[in-house]
């Protein structure tokens, strides 16, 4: 996971994607309101007309998002109680120019995270009560590596806006906490061999091709 708090610029961007949620919602004609009393400063309802929802809105800057299990490991925390997820990711992790908005059944995301579960179990994964499990967004779902299990939902539901981050503000004290933008209970996501290749050749200045990593335990 990206360290949102690392630098000012982070910051920024992580208020941004946030701002860029709402207008994505308040463009398809959603009201959008904070729900008092309910403890969780990430969810809000949306109205339109008779139709209300329950949303958890999530930023990454990248490109994977997380909720954390309940504390009795019963089911998940801030998702188990909404209709619908409001994921707000970067366009690109090393040059974010705009933030891609995805709004996604609270059922299905509920289905893709207890599939990633069950298989990080069976794989014989340590997952601490209370720590995020993370899924990408825009990796095909494979059942190698087994953090690729329940992935690639923003490949199956498409952005519903693709906004610049240059017409956003880049501050969110004033309006959201650590909460608001996503991080609540969230600890690092997966590297995977493929980015690990991408960031090597970046860094060194070479094909990914070129790169070899080696795993041993």
């Amino acid at each position: 996971m990206t360290n949102v708090s690392a630098t000012s610029e982070k910051v920024a961007i992580r208020g941004k994607l946030f701002q860029a949620a709402l207008k994505a919602l308040k463009d398809e004609g959603w009201t959008v309101e904070r729900i008092a009393g309910s403890g969780k400063a990430s969810v809000r309802r949306i109205t339109k007309g008779k139709l209300a929802k329950v949303v958890s809105i999530r930023t990454t800057q990248d490109q994977w998002i997380a909720f954390p299990r309940t504390p009795d490991d019963n089911a998940w925390a801030t998702l188990q109680d909404v209709d619908c997820v409001v994921a707000s990711s970067v366009d690109d992790y090393d040059n974010p120019q705009f933030a891609q908005v995805h709004k996604i059944p609270g059922d299905e995301m509920r289905r893709r995270f207890d599939k990633a579960y069950a298989a990080r179990k069976k794989a014989n994964h340590v997952v601490p009560v209370g720590r995020g499990v993370w899924l990408s967004l825009y990796e095909k779902e494979a059942n190698e590596p087994v953090s690729y299990v329940g992935g690639g939902i923003g490949l199956a539901y498409p952005a519903i806006a693709r906004v610049p981050l240059s017409d956003m503000s880049g501050d969110s004290t004033s309006q959201a906490t650590a909460d608001d933008l996503g991080d609540d209970g969230a600890t690092e996501a997966p590297l995977t061999i493929a980015e690990a290749k991408r960031r090597l050749a970046l860094s060194l200045g070479v094909n990914e091709s070129d790169i070899k990593i080696t795993i041993s335990s």
